[in-house]
């Protein structure tokens, strides 16, 4: 507040806009944006507060504390997915479709994307954010539709998380340490590591960076739904 101001003055308009227009959704919005574009490890409550133009205490007027920030950050991306409804009730298509729709996801908001993996973990089932816990309700129902016990279903929906959430991981932090040089050794860091050490690291490390990691998730979802319909049918003729 400017010196010149009695402490019972009204706020400049221009700020006083701002903190009118200012809601929980849309400062969880601008929170994922400042995490795309600085990364989580600068993500505070009072760098938060200084890219909004606002004080830190009207950031906690909108949430409680870090925890309830984050919390938030993953049910503001976890909205944005979008999954096409699969055909015919086909629940394998379902599943790539969940799938493709949740890499594109991932590739949107590359330094959040692990805050979405790791966050809800960190918190009890019926604590978690209600968007993750929605999409878990959605595809255990989804699998025992298909007929899937209930055993089996969160089998299935735990290998296809697991794999799902493994893959895209693995696409988004493939670092590659001098992009433009034509040398793998050099273009990758393997130089870094001892030859006589890691003789099989230097060699393959060089074929880590997938080429086509679409194809890739592609050709382990055939394998993993191939292996959920081999007990789903196993199950249906017990």
């Amino acid at each position: 507040m400017p010196k010149n101001l009695p402490k019972n003055a009204s706020p400049p308009p221009h700020r006083a806009i701002r903190q009118q227009r200012l809601n929980r959704e849309r400062l969880l919005s601008r929170a994922l944006r400042f995490v795309d574009s600085h990364g989580l490890e600068r993500l505070t409550m009072r760098a938060l507060a200084e890219e909004l133009g606002i004080d830190a205490m009207t950031v906690y007027r909108h949430v409680q504390s870090r925890e309830d920030l984050l919390d938030g950050i993953v049910a503001a991306a976890l909205a944005e997915l979008e999954v096409e409804p699969s055909s015919q009730g086909d629940w394998q298509q379902h599943l790539r479709e969940y799938a493709y729709g949740f890499r594109r996801l991932a590739l949107a908001h590359r330094l959040a994307f692990p805050l979405l993996v790791t966050r809800p973990l960190a918190s009890p089932l019926a604590r978690r954010p209600l968007g993750s816990l929605k999409t878990i309700e959605a595809l255990l129902e989804l699998l025992i539709r298909a007929g899937f016990d209930e055993a089996g279903a969160l089998y299935a929906y735990r290998a296809f998380s697991g794999f799902l959430f493994g893959h895209l991981l693995m696409e988004l932090h493939e670092v590659v340490e001098q992009p433009e040089d034509p040398d793998d050794v050099v273009r990758l860091g393997l130089y870094r590591l001892p030859a006589k050490e890691f003789p099989r690291l230097r060699t393959l490390a060089r074929r880590l960076p997938s080429e086509n990691p679409a194809a890739d998730l592609d050709q382990g979802l055939d394998v993993l739904l191939a292996h959920l319909e081999g007990r789903r049918k196993a199950r249906l003729v017990s």
